[in-house]
């Protein structure tokens, strides 16, 4: 065996067999699985999971529904002649009613966050309300996304709670 001040380096061949005579395979004294099986029987992983009651899903469900009748009210209340910004943002508005109608079938928002969740529907009525008084403003239709796309957020959010 060599040491770190030893100049002879050792072959390759006499190095494995130093380090397999180093290994020492040894056997537990007692048999591991029993108490191993036990602990995982009686651990809560294994258990079902306890799904708890919510009391306001169908309060949830009603506000899906009034908001997508308000939504399509808006919608239906649109002049015709509507310039490019308009029909941008009412196809923005149908896609939006469609994604959260599909995300509020699945869950409904916890009661916590429906404060922050009419927020963002308020400022989305303003916004299309801003953008039938102002038909060319581009940036209206960028905020319209933008706020669009926070409410699915948190709606996704709530989803994963």
């Amino acid at each position: 065996m060599t040491t770190p001040h030893d100049p002879t380096p050792l072959s390759d061949d006499a190095l494995r067999w130093q380090l397999r005579a180093l290994r020492q395979d040894t056997p537990p004294s007692r048999d591991l699985w029993p108490g191993i099986a036990a602990r995982l029987a009686t651990s809560p992983r294994h258990q079902a999971p306890v799904r708890p009651r919510r009391p306001w899903t169908p309060f949830a469900l009603a506000a899906s529904v009034l908001l997508a009748v308000t939504v399509t009210w808006q919608l239906q209340q649109a002049p015709t002649g509507d310039p490019l910004i308009q029909r941008e943002a009412a196809a923005l508005t149908r896609d939006y009613a469609g994604a959260l109608a599909q995300l509020d079938r699945q869950v409904a928002a916890p009661p916590e966050i429906a404060p922050a969740l009419h927020t963002l529907d308020e400022s989305a009525a303003q916004i299309r309300r801003a953008i039938a008084t102002e038909p060319n403003a581009h940036f209206l239709l960028d905020q319209l996304r933008r706020t669009y796309a926070r409410r699915l957020e948190l709606t996704q959010r709530a989803a994963m709670t």
